[in-house]
């Protein structure tokens, strides 16, 4: 599941090995290559970032630190239904990774995993998360990792990906689900701070991935996904992701009334220092200048961090509220 792309700017390295289950350097593979291949079409990294967001959540559904067994349960059942959706996504988009630089080294396309078996795998690893959370946590988390499922690959992989610019603004709402499943894993409902927090990330997503696209615009025109950049101009592009960061930052305030002075502070610190990074882009594109869109798609990186991490010390901590000024 993505945030849609959280960690596209890093190398997915696997060794090639062809089908017969023999490595290009003539050997049999082992079980650690295996394992290897995978746990690759799962994009690790993609979900490191969603479970930033789901821990956070769950500390704010109680105002308090969760208990640690269904802390774990939620991870793994998310992890899992997010390394489901991500080897799904695998199988549907090989050819489209077959001619993306950044994306080539990935298991299907270097042959070290069949495609029936990726089919397989993603199949199964979904339908076991949706069990495990069920049977650990609750029927409601179980459902809402079903369709997070479903729509990241339905809705975002086989509807909007190839066909619009605006693939990552609607689909990207797969990767705002682990917070709502993380709230509901702790009150066994979904209340209005996790759709909040749902829009920090919803918000969130065109910055990061557009800032990502701008970097890697020849791949996504040659691989014929319209991505804004391949579509848009550079000054119209780093517009939109200026007017979406300062959404986003504002977005983020309206978890005020539901936490302490601590991720206040830290909500509106955090979001000056993106703000300055995004502006910066901007000048500098519509100056003509070379820009750096990997700087702001890092930063973006660590600004989600900061914001979640904020929530959960907070709600740790356990100061009083400020709640509604009336």
């Amino acid at each position: 599941m993505s945030l849609v792309n959280a960690a596209h700017g890093r190398s997915e390295h696997t060794s090639a090995v062809h089908p017969t289950g023999e490595s290009e350097a003539g050997g049999r593979r082992g079980l650690r290559e295996v394992i290897g291949a995978y746990a690759a079409l799962a994009k690790p990294r993609v979900i490191e970032l969603l479970l930033v967001t789901t821990i956070p959540a769950m500390f704010l559904a109680g105002r308090e630190i969760p208990s640690p067994w269904l802390v774990l349960a939620t991870l793994v059942g998310g992890t899992m239904a997010a390394g489901s959706a991500n080897a799904l996504n695998c199988v549907i988009d090989a050819d489209i990774d077959k001619v993306m630089n950044r994306t080539r080294r990935r298991p299907l396309v270097r042959d070290s995993v069949p495609r029936q078996n990726a089919l397989i795998f993603g199949l199964v690893l979904g339908a076991a998360s949706a069990v495990l959370l069920y049977v650990t946590v609750n029927l409601l988390a179980a459902l809402l990792a079903i369709v997070t499922i479903l729509f990241y690959i339905f809705i975002y992989t086989l509807l909007l990906k190839r066909r619009t610019p605006q693939n990552v603004v609607w689909g990207g709402a797969a990767g705002c689900m682990p917070v709502v499943i993380g709230w509901a894993a702790v009150t066994g409902t979904v209340e209005w701070p996790a759709f909040v927090m749902f829009g920090v990330i919803f918000f969130w997503t065109p910055p990061h991935t557009w800032a990502l696209a701008m970097r890697y615009r020849d791949d996504y025109e040659r691989a014929g996904v319209p991505m804004l950049p391949v579509v848009a101009t550079p000054q119209h592009v780093a517009k939109q992701i200026l007017v979406y960061s300062w959404v986003m930052v504002a977005w983020t305030l309206l978890l005020v009334p539901a936490t302490s002075w601590i991720y206040t502070t830290f909500a509106v610190l955090a979001g000056v220092w993106f703000l300055f990074y995004a502006h910066r882009l901007h000048a500098a594109v519509s100056r003509g200048e070379k820009a750096k869109p990997m700087s702001l798609f890092h930063r973006s990186n660590t600004y989600l961090m900061i914001v979640f991490v904020a929530l959960a010390v907070d709600a740790a901590v356990g100061l009083p509220v400020l709640g509604l000024p009336f």
